[in-house]
């Protein structure tokens, strides 16, 4: 069936459409939403406000600020939510399904091609390339997030003392949240100029060609926030996440590999404040050293994965399970890819879950009120603390890749010319990452032919 697009006429609404018109452009978006949370963001605001017109660019931003200020997946929220308020609770759980499936599968698929063939020569010399591009995409995120949050000296000093406090006291990730949310709740209160968001997103001002929910159009019946459907979301939320919990206790244990995940990225689900790369110092801790799912230099190599697929990047949780499942032949030695496909879409559950609740349960509270959502003071400090988080973790990415046989080891001068490119590349000459990682996966396999 084929779907609605908006009409010609600039001042003709486009005509309603189905759940069943609207799923396959979900899925498309799904299969083409690279570029992270930015560019998954800017391609839905095309699409749906520019293009299709299916909502108005302030409706389209009001949601946006909402999905801002949760934890998760800013973007794959942001397509639940206007699914969800298109087409009631189906629609929000189909959009958002769609736009995080074909990254599931695309990665469980990659995550058994680097298993079994990633000691081949191609995709050793590939990842050669990689790892060096993944240190640099992580250097530009602290940079992009830093000059936009840190317009203060107490915001810096806040930044350095969170990379202290991880990367040289080793500090765990949630207590480092936790710290600067209460230091941001105090100096809200103290020097409120200090911790007062930015104007963020806003809504263009002037005329604009009417949209299928456009500024006026009145909060459709099932978005209106009620008491009771707000107990509804949340015990249907509890019981989906209760009742393969159990079951994974009770089949399996509290100690077994399935259950912890399950654990750990439930938790992990409610810190990811900042983005995937600020949880990824938590994942780290957990996935590495705590419980050894993967090995560092495989982290890395997940996160390049990650990297070149579409849907949010914390999809490399599923590079995660997956390996975790895999070389711990959960089902046995016979039944390797089914153990890590288990693993990854166990983890995925667990991680996703959370953003549907705070869709579906908040979702009516936020469509009742048409006042603009700003990051409070709290949330103001703990962006703050990312960017010292998100530098940490660029450090210790430099240290595996630039140092392969440990600090005291020989210094890789390929690796650090290569990052060095892609950081220019990428914050100096704005270039897409996914050009990016190509270009450095074949400068990589190319010194590794000549070596």
């Amino acid at each position: 069936m084929n779907i609605a697009v908006a009409p010609d006429s600039a001042t003709t609404a486009p005509a309603p459409i189905t759940l069943r018109q609207a799923w396959p452009f979900w899925l498309k978006v799904g299969f083409i939403s690279f570029g992270g949370p930015a560019g998954q963001i800017a391609l839905l605001h095309e699409e749906l406000v520019e293009r299709r017109r299916w909502i108005s660019d302030a409706r389209f931003l009001h949601a946006l600020n909402y999905c801002m200020v949760l934890p998760g997946p800013e973007a794959q929220q942001l397509a639940t939510y206007l699914g969800w308020l298109m087409h009631r609770t189906w629609g929000g759980i189909v959009a958002g399904v769609l736009f995080v499936l074909p990254s599931l599968l695309i990665l469980i698929g990659l995550s058994w091609v680097y298993l079994v063939f990633g000691g081949t020569a191609l995709v050793a010399g590939l990842f050669a390339g990689i790892k060096p591009a993944v240190t640099a995409i992580v250097l530009q995120a602290a940079w992009r997030i830093g000059t936009r949050t840190l317009r203060h000296r107490l915001l810096w000093a806040l930044a350095a003392l969170s990379w202290f406090a991880l990367y040289v006291l080793q500090a765990p990730f949630p207590a480092i949240v936790l710290g600067a949310g209460l230091i941001g709740t105090i100096g809200g209160r103290l020097a409120p100029q200090v911790f007062q968001a930015g104007a963020g997103h806003a809504a263009k001002a002037g005329p604009h060609a009417p949209a299928l929910i456009d500024d006026d159009t009145p909060t459709p019946a099932h978005a209106r926030f009620t008491l009771a459907g707000l107990v509804k979301v949340l015990a249907v939320g509890l019981v989906l996440w209760l009742v393969p919990m159990a079951l994974l206790m009770l089949t399996q244990g509290w100690e077994h590999t399935l259950t912890q995940m399950a654990w750990f990225f439930t938790k992990a689900a409610l810190l990811t404040f900042g983005g995937a790369y600020a949880v990824l110092p938590y994942v780290y801790q957990g996935g590495v050293e705590q419980f050894g799912w993967v090995t560092a230099a495989q982290m890395i190599d997940g996160l390049a994965l990650g990297e070149t697929t579409p849907g949010p990047l914390i999809m490399v949780v599923a590079f995660v399970g997956y390996v975790g499942g895999h070389t711990q032949a959960l089902l046995g030695p016979d039944h390797l890819f089914l153990a890590g496909a288990l693993a990854a879409t166990v983890v995925t559950w667990f991680t996703f879950l959370p953003s549907f609740v705070f869709i579906l349960a908040g979702g009516p509270f936020i469509e009742s009120t048409h006042q603009d959502l700003r990051l409070s003071a709290p949330l103001t400090a703990i962006t703050a603390a990312v960017v010292g988080v998100i530098v940490s973790l660029a450090l210790f990415f430099g240290q595996h890749v630039f140092w392969p046989q440990g600090t005291g080891g020989r210094f890789d001068v390929a690796s650090a010319a290569i990052a060095a490119a892609a950081a220019l590349a990428l914050i100096r000459f704005k270039r897409p990452v996914v050009q990016v990682i190509a270009a450095c996966a074949l400068a990589g396999w190319v010194l590794s032919v000549v070596a």
